[in-house]
C-alpha cells in the first residue's frame, strides 16, 4: 500500500507560479519502481493527466501545461514536485497525485491516489 499526501495547493493570480508537492509512504515495492504523475480534475470534468516521471526518469506533459509545468522527484522518490509557472485560469483544478508498479500512462488507470490539494488561479 502507497500512502500519498499532497500539498501546496492554493489561491493565485493569473501569470503566477505554485510547487506542488507530494510525499509518498512505503510501498510492497521499492520507490524507485514506480512510476509517479499528476492528475487534475475541475468541476463537471473528468480527471485528466497532467504530467508524469517513469521510473526512468522520463517525462511526458499534458499539451495544455507544456512549457509552463515541470514534474519532478527528490533523489529518493519519496517527494514528487509539481512547479507551475505562468498559470491560467483554465489550470483551476483539483490536482492529484499518482503512483502505480506497472502503469504510466496519461489516463486514470493508476492504483494509488492522494486526496487531492486545490488549485485556484483568478484572472
Amino acid at each position: 500500500q502507497v500512502h500519498l499526501v499532497e500539498s501546496g495547493g492554493g489561491s493565485v493570480e493569473a501569470g503566477g507560479s505554485l510547487r506542488l508537492s507530494c510525499a509518498a509512504s512505503t510501498g510492497e515495492y521499492p520507490y524507485g519502481t514506480y512510476c509517479l504523475a499528476w492528475f487534475r480534475q475541475a468541476p463537471g470534468k473528468d480527471r485528466e493527466g497532467v504530467a508524469s516521471i517513469d521510473v526512468d526518469g522520463s517525462t511526458n506533459y499534458a499539451n495544455s501545461v507544456k512549457g509552463r509545468f515541470t514534474i519532478s522527484v527528490d533523489s529518493t522518490r519519496t517527494t514528487l514536485f509539481l512547479q507551475m509557472d505562468s498559470l491560467k485560469p483554465e489550470d483551476t483544478a483539483m490536482y492529484y497525485c499518482a503512483a502505480d508498479h506497472k502503469y504510466c500512462g496519461d489516463s486514470p488507470n493508476f492504483r494509488y491516489w492522494g486526496q487531492g490539494t486545490q488549485v485556484t488561479v483568478s484572472s
